[in-house]
């Protein structure tokens, strides 16, 4: 078989898009082989015409998942062609490359991405040909001076390996490279606007709670403020919508605090007027207590008249008169208990002081959302 050796230089690497989980690399592929047929004598190297690659025979390698590719042809096509005297052929490539690069986004913006540029050959298996890389890991140059946008290039390795497929065993040489993304931009893009939000949320907490319209508007303008940046944080990746990263777990925190916050005013202002109503009788306690009031009256002159005219012989029965017209029913007797207990059972419920919601608000709000963020970035940069 024939042994051929590869080297790469990456000259950049334009795009990492995590939509289409790929990336987007420009290379110098450079091939050794040795073909006996081409031996002269002497110790010099010719620099051949690119055209005479169709007269000799070269490796059919290609880039496993590879998107599209293209060589460049500006001005002439990108190729060379060396000959040395021991029949050694060096070939090498300028090709521009979209390779498939799986990613995993549940850690995002706090993730680190391993892609891989593989080459394989087409056609030849390893009986016919042998792929090996040239020094190692320094067959590999240019991505220690990478400068990208969002990712800083960690390191890198190259590996050997073969790939079965169904027509043959084919040799495959790999370049492995880890990319850590840099998170800088997304604490000032994202995470510092949404945490000063859920700050912003606490200002309610100091305003009395009869400032229903200042209570009010700050609710519902930090939870409008929330639900925009968490639509727009997610419509830069609105194709990888269906992975829950860890930038949506904060936002989904920052806006339970906020809009926990809204409804610590709606309970506390709800529990304030119920107390104020419970200050004032109800017109029917009073209709009641009315009604009872004149039974009691009715029956008390009864009674005295009774007394008054005991001394004659006509007798008075309490059973000739009926009172029962003028007590209260027991309907209403059954409506008065039932509705007794109710106000029991709300009163346990109700809260005494509603001032005290926002003073204990003061300081749970911030040392559980405080908890909250040790948790979440500890799980996320150690875990």
């Amino acid at each position: 078989p024939v042994q051929i050796a590869m080297s790469l230089d990456i000259a950049s690497i334009s795009s990492i898009s995590e939509s289409n989980m790929d990336y987007t690399a420009t290379i110098y592929l450079r091939q050794r082989w040795t073909d006996p047929r081409l031996v002269f004598h002497g110790n010099k190297s010719f620099t051949l015409d690119a055209r005479l690659v169709e007269l000799l025979w070269v490796p059919d390698t290609y880039i496993v998942e590879s998107k599209r590719s293209f060589l460049h042809d500006v001005t002439v096509g990108n190729r060379l062609i060396r000959l040395f005297s021991n029949g050694t052929i060096l070939y090498a490539l300028r090709i521009t490359t979209t390779v498939a690069c799986n990613m995993d986004l549940s850690k995002y913006p706090m993730d680190t991405q391993m892609c891989r540029l593989q080459l394989e050959s087409w056609g030849y298996d390893e009986n016919d040909v042998i792929f090996t890389w040239l020094r190692g890991n320094d067959s590999v140059h240019g991505l220690e001076k990478l400068r990208l946008s969002q990712y800083t290039v960690e390191r890198y390795y190259t590996l050997v390996s073969k790939s079965q497929q169904e027509t043959g065993s084919y040799p495959r040489l790999i370049l492995q490279f880890e990319l850590r993304r840099n998170i800088l931009y997304f604490i000032l893009e994202t995470y510092v606007p949404s945490t000063l939000l859920v700050m912003l949320s606490w200002v309610s907490f100091w305003i009395t709670l009869d400032s229903v319209p200042a209570r009010t508007c700050i609710g519902v303008t930090t939870v409008l403020s929330m639900t925009t940046l968490m639509i727009g944080s997610r419509s830069s990746l609105s194709k990888t919508n269906c992975f829950i990263k860890a930038i949506d777990v904060y936002l989904g925190i920052c806006f339970s605090f906020i809009f926990g916050a809204l409804v610590e005013y709606a309970v506390a202002h709800y529990s304030s007027s119920q107390k104020c109503a419970a200050k004032a009788p109800p017109e029917e306690l009073t209709k009641e207590m009315e009604e009872v009031n004149i039974t009691n009256i009715l029956n008390s002159s009864i009674t005295s008249y009774k007394r008054k005219i005991s001394f004659t012989t006509i007798e008075i029965s309490s059973d000739n008169i009926n009172c029962s017209d003028l007590t209260m029913k027991t309907h209403e007797k059954i409506k008065r208990v039932l509705r007794n207990k109710m106000h029991r059972i709300i009163g346990y419920f109700t809260i005494q002081n509603p001032s005290n919601v926002d003073h204990y608000s003061k300081l749970l709000f911030p040392l559980f959302f405080m908890l909250v963020n040790v948790f979440y970035w500890a799980y996320y940069l150690y875990f």
